[in-house]
């Protein structure tokens, strides 16, 4: 309950109202003013602003500025993270806002002059705009000191940095190593100014290729938390330790939980029967983490702050301590667990009529592989309760194929690792029915969360994937065109339009190209409470519930069906159904930094894997052209390595923009997306990922002098010499 306003004092929302509207910064000694407060009144503003922060509604910017919480104060410090053409992005420096990562803001420059570069940092204004902010440079300040990443490397009497970010192509003097020896993997401390950059040795990390390293690359260079203090570690004991109380009780049903064989925990388990209406009876059965983790305890925190598991080959970095996401949470094997069961109707169409949510006891029959259930049903060996649930798959299956989601077959590669940590193998994952019908019946049980909370008018934390935009749609059919293949736009754009688009492409050589630029043609799922629908999986209303140990959003719809329901304590409190939106925002920001991490690290797995394989010459497959030369991937591992225009000889070479090819003049040698060739490999770097390729001897092309470029642009050649190749 708020506590009562004092006589004179503005309320709550008159407040917010006037530090969401002024154009300066609001500090207690603008807010006063602007009300007209004076003695006491000011002291007791001072008290219910307090209030106000711990309540969520507001937070200061440094200044003591306040702003509404998980908003921009109207002019603070930001510093330039990333640039993508003419787009400029940054974050707020001083970003206090617990448990939610800090927004990216566009940029706004004014001009070319002085444009800025990543890391710089500056003076800026916020401007609400289309729903989110946008930011006004007013002043370039110097750089502050900033942590490097990288491995150190002695030259004569001198010692560099070697990055590890493969975007980063110039080393760093070290100005003091401290205890560092070549080889080291290092934080550094950055400071001095272009062209005198150096760095100062801070934390010794290990040896880079040790077991582990490559996800510790990534962790430190993400910012990734992956300790937790005594004090979680003391809270998630304790809550281990709940009785379960009075839950439906499933024990007797043969519930299995199918999971990969290397899976670390068990979020989820199926049971199936066949009811006396020629359908069936499901139950999807998730570990009850809600009442586990309670909002607004030290774990919640920390959990949202994470937002997510994160998954290396060689480790996991949890959302939650391992007691509870890898024991108390985790579905195992003969043990009564907690659990949040949905209890699905399937007709015999495949349609689900039916569902309801409860709290309740299970004790998991058997633990399975993907591979050793598939097994057991091709066997014809397989146990009654498994063979019910294929059953029931093939009515979702069914169903689903009646609903056309978007088919992309697209390949997941899989790192092996030995019990030392050192690589056996690196391939690209089976895909089997077992894995087909999990998947389903997971989706099924998140359609029908997100239903269930629709129903109760209950907020929920969408999965949202939206429309592709008419910018990307006009490129895909550009890029189509160069194929032959026609593209309407004036239709309406459903998944199966993608999914005939698809079929009608039979040439082998096309289909893995024209599949990829479908998918970059698909907009970024995201979480948020505004229900756009996912267009990928051809539903309006999806959520995610069956994954609660590791994604905190599937955590928020636990909540929501706890309270809607009223299965108990740990359901969604107010201050989270209010904070929606910002919430939304903070786990999908989460949720790109744990990919980014996790590509980033299985492609220092491929290099490490290749870097034995130096001049080999390898089957590939060109996955990009632009200006300055290709990028392709080796085929069956993966891993993108660039082929620097410069070195394909002496021919002229032009740049196609709409079709992305490069073109000899003389030769007539074309270099396309997808264009399968051999090429040697001529350097893997296993601390950046990076691979470079060159053309084989007696190649396509020749090899004697520098190669230059022409770029086309609407058919009409503009021509400039190439010096050399050029990564961006």
């Amino acid at each position: 309950m708020h506590k009562p306003i004092e006589p004179g004092l503005p309320t709550r929302d008159q407040i917010l109202n006037f530090i969401t509207t002024t154009e300066t910064a609001a500090g207690k000694r603008e807010i006063a003013r602007a009300f007209g407060l004076k003695g006491s009144e000011k002291i007791a503003l001072k008290a219910l602003l307090k209030d106000m922060a711990d309540e969520g509604l507001i937070d200061s910017a440094p200044g003591r500025a306040f702003h509404k919480m998980g908003g921009l104060p109207k002019v603070t410090v930001f510093r330039v993270v990333d640039i993508d053409g003419d787009t400029v992005l940054s974050v707020p420096e001083n970003w206090q806002a617990d448990g939610v990562v800090p927004p990216r803001v566009r940029v706004i420059e004014r001009s070319k002059a002085g444009a800025m570069a990543i890391g710089d940092r500056f003076l800026g204004r916020t401007e609400e705009r289309g729903g989110g902010h946008v930011v006004h440079p007013m002043k370039k300040l110097a750089k502050s000191e900033e942590m490097l990443l990288g491995v150190v490397r002695k030259e004569g009497d001198r010692y560099y940095l070697k990055p590890v970010d493969k975007r980063e192509r110039n080393d760093t003097l070290i100005s003091d190593i401290g205890d560092a020896v070549d080889g080291d993997l290092v934080l550094c401390e950055k400071g001095g100014r272009p062209p005198k950059i150096v760095a100062r040795v801070s934390e010794i990390l290990g040896d880079p290729f040790a077991p582990k390293a490559f996800s510790l690359i990534a962790i430190h260079k993400h910012g990734i938390p992956d300790h937790f203090t005594d004090d979680m570690l003391a809270e998630a004991h304790r809550v281990s330790k709940t009785k379960l109380g009075d839950r439906e009780d499933l024990r007797d049903l043969p519930i299995v939980a199918i999971d990969p064989a290397d899976a670390r925990d068990h979020d989820d388990a199926v049971w199936a029967a066949p009811n006396d209406k020629g359908g069936y009876d499901a139950i999807v059965a998730i570990a009850d983490v809600s009442f586990y983790v309670r909002p607004g305890s030290l774990l919640d925190r920390e959990a949202k702050k994470r937002g997510n598991s994160v998954y290396f080959p060689d480790r996991v970095v949890p959302m939650l301590p391992e007691e509870l996401s890898a024991d108390i949470c985790s579905l195992k094997q003969g043990q009564d667990r907690a659990a949040l069961a949905c209890h699905l109707t399937i007709d015999a169409k495949g349609k689900v009529t039916a569902w309801r949510f409860t709290r309740a006891v299970i004790r998991v029959a058997a633990n399975i592989a993907y591979e050793d259930a598939q097994a057991a049903i091709d066997g014809g060996d397989a146990p009654e309760h498994l063979q019910h649930l294929w059953s029931a798959w093939g009515l979702l299956a069914k169903a689903r194929d009646e609903r056309e989601p978007l088919a992309l077959d697209l390949p997941e590669r899989r790192v092996v690792l030995d019990e030392k940590g050192q690589i056996v193998s690196i391939a690209v994952r089976d895909r089997l029915d077992a894995h087909r019908l999990i998947e389903d019946f997971m989706i099924a049980a998140n359609v029908a969360a997100a239903k269930a909370l629709e129903a109760k008018k209950s907020p929920v934390m969408y999965r949202v994937h939206e429309v592709p935009g008419r910018e990307k749609l006009v490129a895909l059919k550009d890029y189509l065109a160069t194929f032959g293949v026609s593209f309407a736009l004036g239709q309406v754009v459903t998944p199966a339009v993608f999914n005939r688009l698809l079929e009608r492409v039979t040439d082998p050589e096309q289909r893995p190209q024209i599949m990829e630029q479908v998918l970059r043609t698909q907009t970024q799922a995201y979480y948020g409470p505004d229900n756009h629908g996912h267009f990928g999986l051809s539903l309006g209303s999806y959520a995610h519930f069956t994954s609660p140990i590791r994604r905190y959003a599937d955590l928020i719809v636990h909540r929501g069906l706890v309270h809607s329901f009223g299965l108990g304590d740990g359901g969604l409190t107010e201050d989270e159904a209010q904070r929606m939106t910002v919430l939304g925002e903070a786990i999908s920001q989460a949720e790109r930094r744990a990919m980014l991490a996790e590509r980033e690290t299985v492609d220092r797995y491929v290099a490490a894997h290749l870097s034995t394989r130096i001049g080999e010459v390898v089957d590939a497959r060109i996955t990009g052209v632009s200006n300055f030369g290709f990028f392709a991937t080796v085929d069956g591992i993966g891993g993108d390595g660039l082929v620097p225009v410069s070195t394909l000889g002496n021919d002229y070479f032009r740049f196609d923009e709409g079709a992305k090819t490069l073109e000899g003049d003389v030769s007539g040698v074309k270099y396309a997306p997808g264009m399968k060739l051999q090429l040697r490999l001529a350097e893997a770097n296993p601390i950046s990922g990076a691979l470079r390729f060159e053309l084989p001897e007696g190649g396509s092309a020749p090899r004697q002098q520098k190669g230059r470029i022409t770029t086309m642009h609407r058919g009409r050649p503009k021509g400039i010499p190439h010096k050399g190749g050029r990564k961006r």
